[in-house]
């Protein structure tokens, strides 16, 4: 038995550190889950367990037992995230769920879920794990509070490989989109019937138009980025007379003034939704854009099925994935994101899971002062 830390349970980290980690049933583990989060909040410069277990106890064996906790201790991480939901929505006026990856750079190709990927922003290849987030927006600040990790096919379809990375049997190499729906059902499951839009921007990643038929579909509203290429399916009309949405808004939008001398353009079209028995629905819907009078074009375009809220406080809700990215991009210098030392599928969800839980206790410290 190694020795566990000493450790002094302050607010809001005590009250947090209980709440996620009173379900284990191992006391030393609930004490390194504490340990865990301290070293994530209080370590300078990269998080290695060796540099964590230096921060927060002086027992020489404690950088093995905390690596022992995230890579190798039994425990469930979903539980965990589905308290820290509850725990930051209580504490947090949330106004959506958004979507935002995580692109974490990877040596060797045998981490979890580790590939070749081209990343249009910087025009480069890379090697990589994607991770997909769930983050609670609440205007100032964008919570990770549940992630996916996309798992190409060689992980999945070869035995040794899934056994040499901790893949469970049941897991399975999915589209990206359809991580962003098991996100979304996980949260609906956790949120006790109350629901914010979801939003994203998924459109350098996967075809998200699966993911608008399901969410209509199931009664989630949205508002999802798209390609201006898309054309949108339309029986009056014929594949080769359908007009792209960005076309759509050019040519036959309506522009809203916001003020400053800004303006939305929309467009009122139908969604088509795919309900989980199968049965495909179709309800209202709309394109919007901001205007951008320079060069007398939509910007980046969005479709929705909430037709109720002025044009403009849609496209505030559409910024969304740019706080989410930011934080993204926090969690990575200064919360270890990128830090993880394993190559396991539970421990690289077992360190998000982490990492989630200390950005949202710093933040929300910072939230209460």
């Amino acid at each position: 038995m190694h020795e566990t830390p000493d450790v002094v349970a302050g607010r809001p980290l005590g009250d947090l550190s209980r709440r996620l980690f009173g379900h284990l049933h191992r006391s030393d583990q609930q004490r390194w889950g504490h340990a865990y989060l301290q070293g994530l909040l209080r370590t300078h410069g990269k998080k290695t367990v060796r540099r964590m277990a230096a921060a927060v106890t002086g027992s020489e064996a404690a950088s093995a037992s905390l690596h022992q906790f995230v890579n190798a201790s039994p425990w469930d991480w979903a539980p965990v995230r589905g308290e820290l939901t509850r725990w930051a929505a209580q504490s947090l006026p949330v106004r959506a769920w958004t979507l935002a990856p995580a692109v974490l750079p990877k040596r060797g190709n045998y981490s979890a879920g580790v590939h070749q990927r081209f990343l249009p922003e910087s025009g480069r290849t890379v090697n990589c794990q994607l991770g997909l987030g769930l983050f609670l927006d609440a205007g100032q600040a964008h919570l990770p509070v549940d992630w996916r990790l996309f798992l190409p096919p060689r992980f999945t379809g070869d035995q040794a490989v899934r056994d040499r990375v901790k893949i469970p049997g049941t897991t399975q190499a999915q589209p990206l989109w359809a991580h962003a729906l098991g996100l979304v059902q996980e949260m609906t499951s956790w949120s006790d019937g109350q629901t914010a839009p979801v939003v994203a921007d998924l459109t350098a990643l996967c075809d998200t138009a699966p993911l608008a038929q399901r969410l209509h579909g199931s009664g989630h509203s949205f508002v999802l980025a798209l390609p201006g290429q898309t054309t949108l399916a339309d029986p009056e009309l014929p594949p080769g007379e359908r007009e792209s949405v960005r076309g759509l808004l050019l040519r036959r939008g309506v522009r809203h003034p916001t003020g400053a001398g800004r303006q939305v353009v929309s467009y009122d079209t139908p969604v088509r939704g795919l309900r989980p028995d199968g049965e495909r629905v179709r309800g209202a819907g709309r394109l919007l854009a901001e205007w951008d009078a320079s060069t007398g074009r939509p910007g980046r375009i969005w479709l929705t099925n909430i037709t109720d809220r002025h044009p403009a406080e849609l496209l505030e809700l559409a910024r969304s994935p740019h706080g989410a990215q930011a934080t993204v991009n926090r969690l990575g210098e200064h919360f270890g994101l990128l830090d993880f030392e394993g190559r396991s599928f539970p421990g690289w969800h077992r360190h998000m899971t982490l990492v989630s839980a200390a950005y949202a206790c710093s933040t929300l410290e910072d939230w209460e002062h």
